[in-house]
């Protein structure tokens, strides 16, 4: 298959390049420690700022005008580099309902049946570890993570319900208490994972985990995809909740590459930002 190619826009000078391996290039699994981990993060979003929209129920989803093939296959190459992935229990829970696909196995899907053996050949193991950050402790576990033999850790805050601490314990699974109150802080759970023996962090646990890692100064790089669609909506979700984030928000553009047309007929753009005030700086 021949890959797409991408014109790029910064740094310049341009040029075409293929989409296919655009982000491997990188090298994301070179740049962390175990001092200090290397945290990215990847969001799609249209032109005015929507990630998912909400139905009458008040149920987040993620329309299907927003995703691309092209997006999908960036993902999928972030992600293979990744030792550890960080997720959330509304995530679980969505899968187990079948509201979302998943997303949680390197090589389950068609357009990245060639990334297992990448990992193999730069010395990765099979399949990252997964963390699953969660309040309250209550979602389903999925079979996929054990049929895949992958290493699973739950991390909460210190204000977490004893049960379902102890129910998890009793399981065999390693709870991370990294919080002070009922969320997960994320300096604390960088610090603990990289006292694991992880040095690449891959966030896919949408917003609220983004805002911690940006305001504890430990998200190095965000990867934003941005579909050249208006998608309104009364009811919608935005990268970042909660209150201002000032510099710890200051990002400086590394790369931008266009699509001038995804598998939805809109154009997008592929940018790379890293953090100024980030823990683990990009070259």
């Amino acid at each position: 298959m021949v890959s797409k190619t991408l014109i790029q826009l910064f740094p310049l000078p341009g040029g075409e390049v293929s989409l296919e391996g655009l982000y491997l290039k990188e090298a994301l699994f070179r740049r962390g420690t175990f001092e200090r981990p290397f945290v990215y993060g990847n969001f799609l979003t249209s032109l005015d700022g929507r990630i998912a929209l909400e139905d009458d129920k008040g149920m987040a989803y993620t329309p299907s005008s927003l995703t691309t093939s092209d997006d999908f296959r960036l993902f999928l190459e972030l992600q293979a580099q990744a030792d550890c992935l960080i997720t959330h229990g509304g995530y679980l829970r969505a899968l187990d309902a079948g509201r979302l696909g998943s997303i949680l196995q390197v090589g389950t899907h068609t357009a990245g049946m060639d990334l297992p053996e990448w990992r193999r050949q730069q010395g990765l193991s099979a399949q990252p570890a997964v963390v699953i950050a969660s309040a309250s402790l209550d979602f389903p576990l999925p079979e996929s993570l054990k049929a895949h033999d992958q290493k699973v850790y739950i991390a909460t805050g210190a204000d977490a319900p004893e049960a379902r601490l102890s129910f998890w314990r009793k399981q065999g699974i390693e709870v991370l208490v990294v919080g002070r109150g009922a969320l997960v802080d994320g300096d604390l759970l960088t610090r603990a994972l990289g006292d694991r023996g992880y040095r690449t962090l891959y966030l896919i646990a949408g917003p609220q985990m983004l805002e911690t890692m940006t305001r504890e100064s430990c998200l190095a790089v965000l990867f934003q995809t941005i579909t050249h669609q208006l998608m309104g909506g009364e009811a919608f979700r935005t990268l970042v909740p909660g209150p201002v984030l000032g510099p710890f928000g200051h990002l400086k553009l590394v790369t931008l590459f266009y699509d001038q047309a995804g598998s939805n007929g809109a154009g997008q753009w592929f940018a790379q930002f890293k953090t100024i005030n980030g823990r683990t700086d990009s070259p």
